[in-house]
């Protein structure tokens, strides 16, 4: 009889020390100590939980210098990817022995002034798998945040599975979950600031909708998902910013690949542990593959039918679904191919030109 290894996942919710780095990144090392002794292989925290949150763009105040000052003291707590704080996590991640997948607001090594919304991957060798920078931040974390790069779209290949991320309402677009499920992967981090509140009257479309989607994101993959909530109080907030400060309960989960919940919610700070999950239960590559293959062949043809024009949409299209095309011929060849930078590029410059060129012709 075959004896198949199992491994753990979990899904960290806590808040971190708001506008105080330092202290946020201490508390994060504890914690993926915590997940480590209780046994995970995979612990994941919520949407820039270093250094938080930017809740100050939804808030309001009488005194209007208050949210540019907070926005301030935000961007001077960004983290240098790679850097000191990086560096702290990584020898966490190799003391604890597990992988660790943290939203982090990253600075911009050139400009020094744009921060992005990134998923950190961090590798239980203590060394960095890469980063997802969120592609669109949503409504007025566009203030904050610059807009990312397609580049992120990957997969990360460990022992127990393929890993990938998305943020927030990235799990509200079709083409980068695509992306990531044409790779094959198999347990994927949906990193949320943690507010899922009741759904406002018809027609404002402004909530997060954060179990639905991340379930969803679990059935079309028939992967893995831990839902990473964040945790927001005025109390875990300095007292000169609390009346912009709203409530976050977290609401972390974790589901399998059917969609269903197998553990959550979690309720106040804690380390969500799902059961132990043999590795026979995780999807395996070809299946997807064939899986994948057979809707971009129905798709395709779907998709040439509907963009006749403009014509220079509709060639940027076929040349991203031809390239995925060939990734799916041969996995093994396509998978290696896809590390090498020039490949990376030329298709996260081919889905980028995509998602703008689409969005412009659909204002005309």
């Amino acid at each position: 009889m075959v004896k198949y290894a199992t491994f753990k996942l979990a899904a960290i919710q806590a808040a971190p020390v708001f506008f105080d780095l330092a202290a946020s990144t201490r508390k994060a090392c504890r914690l993926i100590a915590e997940a480590g002794k209780k046994g995970a292989t995979l612990a994941a925290f919520s949407e820039t939980w270093l250094p938080g949150y930017p809740f100050f763009v939804w808030g309001a105040s009488r005194d209007r210098q208050l949210p540019w000052k907070a926005a301030a003291d935000y961007l001077a707590n960004a983290v240098d990817v790679p850097g000191p704080v990086t560096d702290e996590l990584c020898e966490a991640a190799r003391l604890a022995q597990l992988d660790v997948v943290i939203g982090v607001v990253e600075r911009d090594s050139v400009t020094r002034g744009t921060v992005y919304c990134t998923l950190l991957f961090i590798g239980r060798e203590g060394k960095i798998l890469g980063r997802h920078r969120k592609l669109k931040p949503t409504h007025r974390e566009r203030t904050i945040w610059g807009e990312g790069d397609a580049v992120g779209l990957t997969v990360y290949e460990r022992p127990y599975g393929r890993i990938s991320g998305l943020n927030c309402w990235e799990h509200n677009m079709v083409l980068p979950g695509y992306v990531l499920m044409s790779q094959g992967t198999q347990i994927h981090i949906a990193a949320w600031p943690g507010a899922e509140p009741k759904a406002p009257a018809t027609p404002d479309p402004m909530w997060s909708r954060q179990l639905l989607l991340s379930r969803a994101f679990a059935s079309q993959a028939a992967a893995y998902v831990i839902l990473a909530g964040g945790m927001l109080s005025a109390d875990d907030v300095p007292a000169e910013y609390q009346e912009l400060a709203s409530r976050y309960r977290g609401d972390s989960f974790i589901i399998d690949p059917r969609g269903e919940v197998i553990a959550g919610p979690a309720e106040g700070e804690a380390i969500l542990l799902a059961e132990e999950i043999k590795t026979n239960t995780v999807k395996p590559f070809p299946e997807q593959i064939k899986i994948m293959k057979a809707f971009h062949d129905h798709l395709f043809a779907e998709y040439s039918k509907m963009l006749q024009g403009p014509a220079h949409i509709t060639n940027k299209m076929k040349e991203v679904w031809t390239y995925m095309a060939n990734f799916f011929e041969e996995s093994d060849k396509v998978r290696k191919k896809i590390n090498k930078t020039h490949q990376r590029d030329h298709y996260a410059a081919a889905v980028n030109e995509i998602f703008n060129e689409t969005r412009i012709s659909g204002t005309k």
